[in-house]
């Protein structure tokens, strides 16, 4: 059983407006938990790309403290031009909408990554919060992109 976590969240995935691909992964203990590293290019914004880093529990953390289908909340994004920047049809309102999604346990809580688009500015923001049914997350990481030079 390579990783109970993984497995929820590529179920997800394939809902998810964004794949991800993993690039690293570092071990943290010897227990298994892991930082997972992925790749999510932007759908509808050509020359970004986002990578991600977020906990996965390993097996022996999820028998040792139960509560066995729950990932934490927290991750850190990163989101960089990766090739020319061509800005297809994305929605332009102050809430953005969601790159990327994935659960995070079986039901109650998934990982969003969301973009707002700073039109004053010129910058592609990038949030990553958790999502959870019962309450919100304050765990948030952010990432802009400029767009000076670039086609709008």
């Amino acid at each position: 059983m390579k990783r109970l976590g993984t497995a929820c969240l590529l179920g997800l995935l394939s809902l998810s407006p964004a794949r991800a691909e993993q690039v690293g992964e570092v071990g943290v203990d010897w227990v298994g938990n892991d930082i997972i590293i992925e790749a999510i290019a932007d759908p509808d914004v050509q020359g970004v790309t986002c990578h991600i880093a977020y906990f996965e529990r390993g097996l022996i953390d999820r028998l040792s403290k139960g509560n066995w289908f729950e990932d934490p909340s927290n991750a850190s994004i990163s989101c960089r031009q990766t090739g020319p920047i061509e800005i297809g049809d994305i929605d332009r309102d102050d809430d953005g909408e969601d790159v990327f999604r994935a659960s995070r346990s079986i039901i109650l809580k998934s990982l969003r990554v969301k973009r707002i688009f700073d039109e004053k500015n010129q910058t592609l923001i990038y949030i990553a919060h958790a999502a959870e049914l019962t309450d919100g997350s304050a765990k948030v990481s952010m990432s802009t992109v400029p767009l000076y030079g670039s086609d709008k």
